[in-house]
C-alpha cells in the first residue's frame, strides 16, 4: 500500500471511529423509546388504569421482565444508548418537570423539609457506618457507597463518592445493585401502603421524596398516587440531591488526611466539588415558571415530552435491573442494604411525622 493509499485508510479508519459513539448509542436508544411507547399504550387502557398503573410503572416493569428474559443477555451496542436514557435523559426530563412547579410549592417544603432531608442523611448515613463496619466488618469503602447511595440520591451519590472513598470497581456495582434492588421494591410498596399511612397526598410526597433512593424512583412512586404528591416529591428530592456537595466536602475532609499520612507525603489533594447540575436547573425551570404564564399548549407540549423522557428512563432502569445483581452483591451488602431500606421506611415515616405532621 502506497502513502496516499495508507493516509486515505487511516483517515477512513478515523471517521468510523469518530462516527460509532453515536451509531452505539441509537440501537439502544430506539429499543428503550420502543417499549416506553408500549408502556404508553398499555396506560391507556382501562384495565391498568383501574389498577392504578401509570406509564412509569409500566416502564420500569416492561423493562424489568424485557431485562430478564429475551434480553437476559444484553447486545454490547445496546449499552450506550440503556446509560444514556436513564442517565443523561432522566436530568432532563427532572428539568422539565419544573416547568410544572411554582416557587410558591417548593416553599410549602418549607425548613422542616429541609431539616427532615438533612436528618435523614445523616441518620442513614451513620447507620450504614455502624452497621456495615462496626457489626458485620464490611470493607469501608463498600459501607461508604451502600451508604451514600442509599441517604442521599441513589446511583448518582455512589458514582460522585467512588473518587473520594477510591473504592473498586466491584465495590461500586454492589453499591449501585443494592440501590437499584430495594430502591424498586420502594417504588412499588409505598403506593400500596398509602391507604394506610394516614398521610395527605403532600405529605405522602414529602415522605416519599425524603426516603426512597432514586430520583426516577422517587417520581413513579409520587405519579402512582397523584400529580400533587409526585409535585411534592420531586421538590423534597431535589433538596435531598443538592446536599450531596456538602456531604462529599465533609467526607473529603475527614478521610483526607489520613490518607496523607499513609502516603507519607506533605501535598494535599484536592477534590472538586460536585455540583448537581440538573437539580440547579430544575430550580431555575421552576423560576421561569414562576414568574412567565407560558401558553397552556407550550405547558401541554412540555408535559408530554417530560413525561416520555422519564418513561424511557424508568425503561432503561427495569432493563439494568437483573436477577442476577442480586447474586453477584452478596450476602452482606444486602443485609445492610436491607437494614438501611427498613430504616428509611420505618424510621423515615416517624421523622416525617414529627416534622411534616
Amino acid at each position: 500500500m502506497n502513502t496516499a493509499e495508507q493516509q486515505t485508510a487511516a483517515a477512513d479508519t478515523k471517521g468510523t471511529t469518530a462516527e460509532s459513539p453515536k451509531k452505539q448509542i441509537v440501537p439502544g436508544l430506539a429499543l428503550v423509546a420502543t417499549l416506553a411507547g408500549a408502556a404508553f399504550f398499555l396506560a391507556q387502557q382501562s384495565w391498568f388504569q383501574r389498577m392504578g398503573m401509570g406509564p412509569l410503572t409500566l416502564a420500569i416493569v416492561i423493562g424489568i421482565v424485557a431485562g430478564n428474559t429475551v434480553l437476559r443477555n444484553q447486545p454490547f451496542i445496546l449499552a450506550n444508548g440503556i446509560f444514556l436514557a436513564k442517565g443523561l435523559l432522566l436530568r432532563l426530563g427532572i428539568i422539565l418537570y419544573g416547568f410544572g412547579i411554582t416557587f410558591q410549592q417548593i416553599s410549602a417544603v418549607g425548613v422542616n423539609g429541609v431539616l427532615l432531608d438533612a436528618t435523614m442523611i445523616a441518620s442513614t448515613f451513620a447507620m450504614a457506618q455502624l452497621i456495615g463496619r462496626r457489626w458485620m466488618k464490611m470493607e469501608k469503602e463498600t459501607t461508604i457507597l451502600i451508604g451514600a447511595g442509599a441517604s442521599i440520591c441513589g446511583a448518582a451519590a455512589i458514582l460522585a463518592t467512588e473518587p473520594v472513598v477510591k473504592g473498586r470497581s466491584d465495590q461500586v456495582s454492589v453499591a449501585v445493585a443494592t440501590v437499584v434492588i430495594f430502591g424498586t421494591i420502594s417504588m412499588f410498596l409505598y403506593p400500596l401502603m398509602y391507604p394506610l399511612l394516614g398521610m395527605t397526598e403532600h405529605q405522602y410526597g414529602i415522605y416519599v421524596g425524603s426516603t426512597i433512593h432514586e430520583v426516577a424512583q422517587v417520581v413513579a412512586a409520587g405519579q402512582a398516587i397523584s400529580t400533587e404528591a409526585a409535585n411534592s416529591a420531586i421538590i423534597e428530592k431535589m433538596v435531598r440531591v443538592m446536599m450531596l456537595a456538602p456531604f462529599l466536602l465533609i467526607l473529603a475532609n475527614v478521610r483526607l488526611p489520613s490518607r496523607r499520612a499513609n502516603a507519607g507525603v506533605g501535598k494535599e489533594e484536592r477534590q472538586k466539588l460536585v455540583i448537581p447540575w440538573f437539580a440547579v436547573l430544575f430550580l431555575a425551570a421552576a423560576a421561569v415558571n414562576s414568574v412567565i404564564a407560558m401558553p397552556a399548549m407550550a405547558t401541554n407540549a412540555i408535559r408530554h415530552v417530560d413525561l416520555f423522557l422519564l418513561s424511557m428512563a424508568m425503561t432503561a432502569l427495569g432493563l439494568s435491573t437483573q436477577v442476577s445483581a442480586i447474586r453477584r452483591a452478596g450476602l452482606r451488602p444486602l443485609i445492610l442494604a436491607g437494614c438501611l431500606f427498613a430504616f428509611l421506611t420505618v424510621g423515615g415515616y416517624i421523622l416525617n411525622r414529627l416534622l411534616i405532621g
